[in-house]
């Protein structure tokens, strides 16, 4: 088993993985009755989601909130709101799908994707956003059946599109990817920076699962692909949703058996093997800029480097 200094922090909830209090209840979206009950409630709290963005705002303590509005108070939508679940107080929680979002008289919400907001939300609101990110974008990608290229119909409180032709189910698509943290046998940790990424920014390596294909078997063969690194063994650590996309990522650390760099200079144009020491003096000297904290990647490198990143 590999094993990571101790420290208090390395175990926090990653971002965008608590549920905060929020019960989908799955068994409610397609009791159309309940649904319409429910949407009516006086209680009942929906916002609206456009191109992966919500309205938020700050809060005096430097975090967002989520902006929610009563039903009756919500702009017009029929086919696109979403039932996303019911907190421990027994509030209802819709989504609404539009073309852009609401305005604000009083200027105090502004616009906000998950990449910004999502570490600044509360437990709750990082719930109930990623859920609606997540089905938004798959509704907006999935509007045609693909068996038979008909339209098809939202369902089940929209998490199921259904063929009006053929009769086909279609739901929610998710793309298993994994990402790992590569050490080798003198403990260094191996990080690479992709192409598309600015200069200085290093993380973890990560790669889609392929059809046929382990979550393990792709740790090795990513490992392999991207920087000719050959693994030994590997152990799973936790898994976050990632709605950039449809992804969800599972985290893993990896043994290397293999020292020698080979990036394929396609996805990575730089990689190299850190000591603690040489990865804090490069954060020190901006050499080296850390990844997103919202990104399971940034706990992958915590726990192997015994303190929170800056």
């Amino acid at each position: 088993m590999i094993t990571w200094p101790d420290h208090t922090d390395a175990h926090r909830p990653i971002t965008l993985t608590a549920t905060g209090g929020i019960d989908r209840a799955a068994h409610h979206r397609v009791d159309e009755a309940w649904l319409a009950a429910a949407w009516s409630h006086p209680t009942t709290r929906c916002f609206v989601v456009s191109g992966g963005q919500v309205l938020v705002e700050d809060t005096d303590d430097g975090r967002a909130e989520l902006v929610t509005m009563p039903s009756f108070d919500a702009p017009l939508t029929e086919a696109h709101r979403y039932f996303l679940g019911i907190d421990e107080e027994g509030v209802r929680y819709f989504a609404l799908q539009k073309d852009s979002l609401p305005g604000r008289m009083d200027d105090a919400a502004r616009p906000a994707g998950l990449r910004e907001a999502g570490a600044l939300l509360s437990e709750r609101d990082a719930q109930l956003m990623v859920h609606a990110v997540a089905l938004e974008n798959w509704q907006r990608m999935h509007r045609f059946c693909s068996r038979c290229g008909e339209r098809t119909v939202i369902a089940a409180a929209g998490h199921i599109r259904r063929c009006p032709a053929c009769g086909a189910e279609h739901y929610p698509r998710t793309d298993p990817a994994v990402i790992m943290l590569v050490t080798d046998a003198d403990d260094r940790a191996l990080l690479g920076r992709q192409v598309h990424w600015p200069r200085g920014r290093f993380s973890t390596l990560a790669g889609f699962v392929e059809p046929g294909e382990s979550i393990e078997q792709a740790v090795v063969r990513e490992a392999g692909e991207e920087v000719g690194v050959t693994i030994g063994e590997v152990e799973y650590v936790a898994s976050q949703p990632w709605p950039f996309p449809s992804s969800l990522m599972l985290g893993f650390v990896a043994r290397a058996t293999s020292t020698e760099i080979r990036v394929d200079g396609e996805e990575i144009e730089e990689a190299r093997w850190f000591s603690r020491e040489e990865l804090r003096a490069a954060f020190a000297s901006g050499e080296v800029l850390p990844p997103s904290g919202i990104s399971i990647a940034a706990r992958l490198i915590e726990l192997w480097y015994g303190e929170p990143l800056p």
